[in-house]
């Protein structure tokens, strides 16, 4: 069987670091084209999915943020002035202190007087949806906190690709070995097997990484002047903060909370990447037929496979977004008893309890916004890093 017609793997395995990453594995061409993308070797391939990844990161992650802030605020999470109460000013100015500036920003008119400080009312630290949520990040945190969490993101991309990538073909090379000869009606759904697994794998691996992106966005730095914990001191914090809280015997409890909400996150990773698949490749497919085919020139191609991976990152996001909130509370959850007794069903049901479908849909707006043109960008940059290194293969 032809190579081209032999593999037609699937596309996502998740929609930030994997969406950026399984280009390099599972992406194809058109027929014609993709003799020449097969002679692309690992390193290339990995080379050009650790592009995607670094671009959509770096465009994407404001979204990613705002969406995160949502689904926590409904979790509880409280976002007021770190110096609204009398013991943090206490602490912060001494006994001393008579008048405090504590307005949510300098341009804000609806802050009034508690005695000596001037203190902003709780709505303004209230998120009321995705611009509102980017707006007073920016207003009161400073612009480059919208990019919190980015360098975490950007972490998880290399060990992501050098676990999956391998994994990947090792896999689908024995799925499609053993049901060639045994059950040939399956090969077709090899891809998707090997995918998840391989996936899975990936995300065992590097979860804590996913972790401590989830909290460095969700969280505020509660200390005036302090800069915010990175990767390493927010892994620090969870594993120091269950040793402390601990009565038993067991140190590797502490560790063990690392993986907090993996489940959660496999439960949306694999119906993502099975929607997202199933509706890139013939919405792909479709798209570049009505631009001319195998003869389309490289422009139509990447409008063509930006526009296909907008829509199925746009879809696959929307129908995932109820195990996508049940992640992020699950992640956030600061009590590491409770955490690490629920499971994703139960997180599920006290979501639904608490906010309805509503609470099931939160951050539904930036997920949706971020996921489609995410998938769009690493596809179109994952075409082109493959053409340019096409090009040199060929005229060296």
């Amino acid at each position: 069987m032809v190579d081209s017609d032999r593999i037609q793997n699937p596309w996502m395995a998740s929609e930030q670091t994997s969406m950026n990453l399984n280009n390099a594995a599972t992406y194809r061409s058109s027929p014609k084209k993709s003799s020449n993308s097969d002679k692309l070797g690992i390193a290339e391939r990995a080379f050009s999915a650790a592009g995607a990844a670094v671009l959509s990161a770096v465009i994407v992650n404001p979204l990613d943020v705002a969406k995160t802030r949502l689904q926590a605020q409904a979790a509880g999470v409280a976002y007021s002035h770190p110096l609204s109460n009398l013991i943090s000013r206490m602490s912060c100015f001494g006994p001393n202190m008579m008048f405090a500036d504590l307005r949510c920003s300098p341009s804000c008119t609806r802050a009034g007087f508690h005695g000596t400080v001037s203190l902003c009312p709780p709505d303004c630290f209230r998120y009321k949806g995705t611009l509102d949520v980017m707006y007073k990040i920016t207003q009161q945190e400073g612009f480059t906190r919208l990019w919190r969490g980015t360098n975490a993101g950007l972490a998880l991309a290399v060990p992501t690709v050098g676990i999956y990538l391998p994994c990947y073909d090792i896999f689908r090379n024995w799925f499609e070995e053993y049901t060639a000869k045994n059950a040939p009606i399956a090969t077709p759904y090899v891809p998707l097997v090997a995918g998840s697994l391989a996936r899975s794998l990936a995300c065992a691996t590097c979860y804590p990484i996913e972790l401590a992106k989830t909290r460095m966005q969700a969280f505020k730095e509660t200390q005036v002047g302090k800069k915010p914990p990175g990767v390493y001191q927010t892994l620090l914090g969870v594993v120091s903060n269950v040793k402390g809280t601990s009565n038993s015997p067991n140190s590797l409890q502490g560790y063990r909370a690392l993986w907090t909400g993996m489940g959660a996150q496999l439960a949306r990773d694999v119906p993502f990447s099975a929607i997202c698949w199933s509706t890139l490749e013939p919405t792909r497919r479709k798209l570049i037929s009505l631009v001319g085919g195998d003869d389309a020139g490289i422009l139509s191609v990447l409008g063509a496979n930006f526009s296909a991976g907008v829509v199925a990152g746009t879809l696959a996001a929307g129908a995932t977004c109820p195990l996508d909130v049940a992640k992020t509370r699950r992640q956030i959850e600061m009590d590491h008893v409770r955490a690490l007794k629920m499971t994703t069903r139960q997180t599920l049901i006290e979501i639904w309890r608490d906010g309805g479908l509503k609470g099931l849909f939160t951050g539904f707006g930036p997920r949706v916004g971020r996921a489609g043109p995410s998938v769009g960008i690493v596809v179109s940059f994952y075409e082109v890093v493959k053409f340019a290194l096409n090009h040199r293969n060929v005229t060296t």
